[in-house]
């Protein structure tokens, strides 16, 4: 039996560029896990978990639980991931083998907060299919995989961001120049000594989920024509990132602090943010504590002080219903 796993992530700085040729860092969170177990079976099985079951207690469970999780649960993306697997190894010319198993997974992330929830699922399904067959595939092509499967197999509109930290895992700088992109298909993404983060935590929505930030006037179509505004604000974000890594590199807490702040005023200035979103916000600022969005809305990261400031942001989080912990990078 093979059993992988794959843990939730958090976007530190950079935040939204990594669509757009940007630059970000991420940061694992190992308190939250997708976890898949493989093996040999007479027929091929994808085996559906909790939350592919449509069983409910009655009409408020099912309004409830699919506010919560949304329509669909992580069957279709497995399928998906095993297509994207198998086309992948006709295009190098790798034979798999006739060999059917069974697959199961789980997961603890918190869904439909920006989480990276379903990139987990399918970043542990990868790592299960290649111990399976034995392929060995280079890191920033397991993350173009896992993020083709959601984009190309599913039509799910989706940056690198999350695929690259959920692959290399710890902390992560990662540069999507155009250039790069292009030519390759890829960044270059620089692993970081975790132990270069000063105080960080993560809160999330533990209520209904609100969704996650719209686009105000279509911000990728903006960009594509050439907005002067969003050209510029994704290019800012990039130095975001940039100024962010050098801030880690000599430990300039006060730096790093303002930069996670800005980033996220940036970007209420070119998105629509939901009330709840923009509450978790001025919450942890009113604390003292720093905050952004760890993905695309429903979670927050930032830095605190000390447990004072810590315990403070905890309490008042709570009143609101929102959890907040310690993110465990490695």
């Amino acid at each position: 039996m093979i059993e992988t796993y794959a843990y939730a992530r958090a976007g530190l700085l950079g935040n939204p560029s990594d669509g757009y040729f940007g630059k970000t860092i991420s940061l694992l969170v190992k308190n939250f896990r997708a976890r898949v177990l493989l093996y040999p079976s007479a027929r091929l099985v994808i085996r559906p978990s909790k939350a592919d079951t449509p069983i409910f207690e009655n009409l408020q469970d099912l309004y409830s639980t699919t506010r919560w999780r949304g329509y669909y649960g992580g069957i279709r993306i497995i399928q998906a991931l095993v297509v994207r697997f198998i086309d992948y190894c006709r295009e190098v010319n790798f034979p798999l083998e006739d060999r059917n198993f069974t697959l199961e997974y789980e997961s603890s992330i918190p869904l439909r907060l920006g989480l990276g929830g379903s990139s987990a699922i399918i970043t542990a399904a990868l790592r299960a299919l290649c111990q399976y067959f034995e392929v060995e595939i280079p890191k920033p092509v397991q993350a173009n995989l896992v993020l083709e499967t959601e984009t190309k197999e599913l039509g799910v509109p989706a940056g690198h961001q999350d695929r690259v930290i959920q692959v290399y895992e710890g902390l992560v700088y990662m540069d999507f120049a155009r250039e790069l992109m292009e030519t390759r298909g890829y960044g270059n993404y620089e692993n970081l000594d975790p132990g270069l983060l000063p105080n960080i935590y993560v809160a999330y929505r533990t209520s209904l989920s609100e969704g996650t930030e719209i686009f105000h006037s279509s911000v990728r179509e903006r960009w594509r024509r050439g907005d002067p505004e969003v050209v510029e604000a994704m290019r800012t974000w990039a130095g975001y990132a940039q100024e962010g890594r050098e801030a880690l590199l000599r430990r300039d807490g006060d730096t790093l602090a303002g930069l996670i702040d800005a980033n996220f005023d940036l970007r209420a200035q070119l998105y629509h943010i939901s009330d709840g979103n923009l509450r978790m916000i001025r919450v942890a600022r009113e604390v003292g504590a720093t905050s952004n969005f760890a993905g695309s809305g429903g979670a927050i990261v930032g830095t605190y002080r000390d447990e004072r400031m810590y315990e403070s942001l905890a309490g008042a989080m709570k009143e609101i219903g929102v959890a907040v912990i310690k993110p465990r990078v490695t």
